[in-house]
């Protein structure tokens, strides 16, 4: 990591470096003067916080092999999970479906993508994003970040936001103007108590119009869910106590992680940026509004906004919102999903009938039997 001396100018500035920004930074032509920054600490001690099940979806999967990149195995965890226990507390019907994410150590995904970055991107680690404003000239932006006990002001002829929900650059650029459905993500670490590991997923409409989710991981057991801001922490103990009604055993918890989350529900709730702005990922609303799964989403996004950007587009956010209108589609179609998830008399139907649930064929005393 390098250490900031005097005020510098680059082309590009990048601020997070998470799946988006660190494929973006990793992907973008060596002639341009680039600084990423990030407020996780770097080295060993990692430090992801936010709530994470660390599970890798197949469209998460398959931009990894678009990019030609096999995961190290450092990076996965036990178990393997191939089967998702779905639950209905109201109803009480539990279904099986066969789903093929991989279960992986989120922090250590991170750290991953962040070691692809090549030598000649600065990175700037446990260094905070402040502010951001146009220059005098009108062609750029200054950028005023916070690190070791300092603020240091650059300058760039573009920022990348891939600050995540709670985007700092998306403010700046668009002020109050984001009116995106939002969600508080809460998620418990407990040692793991069940009989076997097993991945489930919960829909509790007393608690929250969203779900929860249950994962074993390295002799560990997680629990969390995304609940409306009002009461949020309230809604989830109520949830947690109801979940032990259907065999969740959560002890005293180890660790509580809490963030804000996207969950768009218009063609027109994403924002990609403007005026030599960009947002990647969850920063500009790309986020699965069914599943709330966005490395896919983020990694697709720093694809596309690399190639525009190399390409040396003289419009480039209008290109680049052109170009993402495929991702607003895909999300468009994703809501149209949503009525048979979480519309009750829908769903119940669905679960009923078993339409792609699978039969499981189950020791006496697993989790299913619980």
């Amino acid at each position: 990591m390098k250490t900031p001396s005097t005020p510098s100018c680059y082309d590009i500035i990048i601020v997070g470096l998470g799946p988006a920004g660190a494929t973006l930074a990793r992907l973008l032509s060596p002639r341009f003067k680039i600084l990423a920054i990030d407020k996780k600490p770097g080295g060993a001690q990692g430090g992801f916080k936010k709530p994470c099940g660390g599970l890798l979806a197949p469209d998460a999967q398959n931009v990894l092999a678009r990019f030609g990149l096999t995961l190290p195995s450092h990076v996965l965890v036990s178990p393997q999970i191939f089967a998702v226990r779905t639950i209905d507390t109201t109803t009480r019907l539990i279904r099986y479906y066969q789903r093929f994410y991989l279960n992986l150590d989120r922090d250590r995904f991170d750290r991953w993508l962040i070691s692809l970055i090549p030598p000649r991107v600065e990175v700037r680690q446990d260094a905070c994003f402040k502010s951001l404003a146009r220059n005098a000239g009108g062609a750029g932006y200054d950028v005023t970040y916070h690190q070791g006990g300092a603020d240091f002001t650059v300058s760039a002829k573009h920022v990348v936001g891939a600050d995540g929900a709670s985007s700092a650059v998306r403010g700046a650029l668009y002020g109050a103007r984001q009116n995106i459905r939002h969600y508080v993500a809460i998620q418990q670490w407990f040692r793991d108590e069940h009989a076997g590991p097993f991945y489930s997923c919960v829909f509790d409409p007393d608690t929250t119009d969203c779900y929860a989710w249950g994962l074993s991981k390295n002799g560990h057991f997680i629990f969390g869910g995304a609940f409306p801001p009002k009461n949020c922490r309230a809604r989830f103990e109520r949830l947690k106590e109801r979940m032990r009604q259907f065999g969740f055993r959560l002890g005293e918890p180890l660790k509580t992680e809490a963030c804000m989350v996207l969950r768009p529900s218009g063609l027109f709730d994403c924002r990609a940026g403007r005026a030599g702005g960009f947002l990647l990922g969850e920063a500009a609303g790309f986020i699965s509004p069914s599943s709330l799964e966005g490395i896919s989403y983020a990694m697709a996004s720093a694809l596309t906004l690399g190639k525009i950007l190399n390409g040396n587009s003289r419009a480039p956010n209008r290109v680049y919102f052109l170009r993402t209108i495929p991702i607003r589609l895909r999300l468009f179609i994703k809501n149209l999903k949503i009525p048979f998830m979480y519309f009750k008399p829908l769903r119940r139907l669905v679960m009923a009938t078993g339409i792609h649930s699978i039969d499981m064929a189950t020791a006496p005393g697993s989790i299913s039997e619980q």
